[in-house]
């Protein structure tokens, strides 16, 4: 006889699995829908904060020196090349010679000329002039007594008138013969009219022979000072002139970085404050630099400041004119409440405020906020370390949405 005291075996399969089925389907549904979803959250957390502003810029030397000749001349030979380091003195460019050799050799000539002529006044000129003035006196005197004897012959009648105006004149011309004497003389004297012309002669034979050493020197170019040359527009061969740049040298010293920084940032920048740099052609690289300068004006076309940073200690690698990047350190917190930018919501009516995760439900919460930098900021006013704030791209989280905290989110680092 069959047993029926219970239902069939298959019979209650059919009946516990969509009982199964309804319990998993709640206890995966029901969560969400009593307690909310589960999201990413950033943990709002105590850590050191650095503000900094990036800009970028060139690489400086305080001076750039344009070297170009002084005189017209043509290129015989550029004994250095672009890129080369050399010592103040060094030769850059040689100019043909030729011309100011003969310039120099033919001032020299007129040099010992002049100098000949100072030298025949003080040892011959003045000599002859005071011999030729003892013998003028002599004939005057001679030339009185002859007049005096014939003036006793005419009171006597012994010559006529015509010998005695001859014998006066005769008087008057040795007179005037001494006194060309003595003006010949005082010339050939120190301070007189020949020796202060010959004196005038040699000094400016001394000039000319100057200008023409000078000019000599000019076909010689040398660079000013020690430093690199970071240009060269000149070749052998090259008909130069005055006036074109045909080398550049970066001399050595401090270098410097310049930069344009957005004027919005002019506040928070000040001297003395450091900076951390790199060139873009080696972005691994980082250096230390300070910033020295920031100039009073703003370039109102550009909307940005000029600013210079010194390098301490430039790497070997950096170069005149090198693109590098510059973060300026413009404020520092040591134990400050950090919290990803990215959390941040702006208040319609201006202010900002966070959705922080509180008895599991998402709260707004006004913050006060402080020093910015590397994707996060300080909170000054409205959160505790520890609290867990939603995600800005959470747009599926508006406050009071009942949410769980997942896992911590990335914060990024500085």
């Amino acid at each position: 006889m069959p047993d029926t005291s219970g239902p069939p075996r298959g019979r209650l399969r059919r009946l516990l699995l969509p009982a199964l089925v309804l319990v998993a389907l709640g206890g995966w549904l029901l969560p969400p829908l009593l307690f909310g979803p589960r999201i990413v959250a950033y943990p709002v957390v105590r850590g050191e904060l650095v503000q900094t502003v990036v800009a970028s810029g060139k690489v400086r030397t305080p001076q750039r020196v344009e070297i170009g000749a002084q005189i017209t001349g043509q290129v015989v030979a550029i004994p250095v090349d672009e890129g080369s380091r050399v010592a103040a003195g060094d030769a850059l460019i040689e100019l043909d010679a030729a011309e100011a050799r003969a310039a120099v050799a033919q001032a020299r000539a007129a040099l010992a000329q002049a100098e000949a002529r100072l030298r025949q006044i003080h040892e011959v000129g003045r000599a002859v002039a005071e011999q030729t003035l003892l013998q003028a006196q002599a004939n005057r005197v001679q030339a009185a007594r002859a007049l005096e004897r014939a003036q006793g012959l005419v009171t006597r009648k012994f010559i006529g008138m015509a010998e005695l105006d001859d014998a006066r004149r005769a008087f008057d011309v040795a007179e005037s013969q001494v006194r060309a004497a003595r003006l010949t003389l005082d010339g050939q004297l120190p301070g007189g009219a020949d020796v202060v012309l010959a004196e005038a002669g040699l000094a400016q034979a001394r000039a000319s022979l100057a200008l023409a050493e000078a000019r000599l020197g000019y076909t010689h170019i040398v660079a000013p000072a020690a430093g690199v040359l970071i240009a060269r527009a000149v070749e052998p061969g090259d008909v130069v002139q005055p006036g074109r740049m045909l080398m550049a040298l970066a001399p050595d010293g401090e270098t410097r970085i310049e930069v344009q920084i957005d004027e919005k940032n002019l506040a928070a920048i000040a001297l003395g404050q450091a900076a951390l740099a790199s060139a873009d052609a080696f972005p691994d690289r980082t250096f230390a630099a300070e910033l020295i300068y920031i100039n009073p004006a703003v370039d109102a076309s550009r909307g940005a400041v000029d600013v210079k940073l010194r390098v301490p200690e430039p790497p070997p690698f950096l170069r005149q004119d090198m693109t590098v990047s510059v973060d300026i350190q413009v404020a520092q917190r040591a134990d400050a409440l950090v919290l990803p930018l990215d959390a941040v919501r702006e208040a319609p009516g201006g202010g900002a405020y966070v959705l922080v995760v509180r008895d599991g439900r998402a709260q707004r919460q006004a913050v006060s906020l402080g020093v910015r930098g590397g994707g996060r900021v300080e909170v000054r006013d409205g959160l505790a370390a520890g609290e867990y704030v939603v995600p800005a791209a959470a747009v599926d989280v508006v406050e009071g949405s009942r949410v769980r905290v997942r896992a911590s989110g990335p914060v990024p680092a500085i």
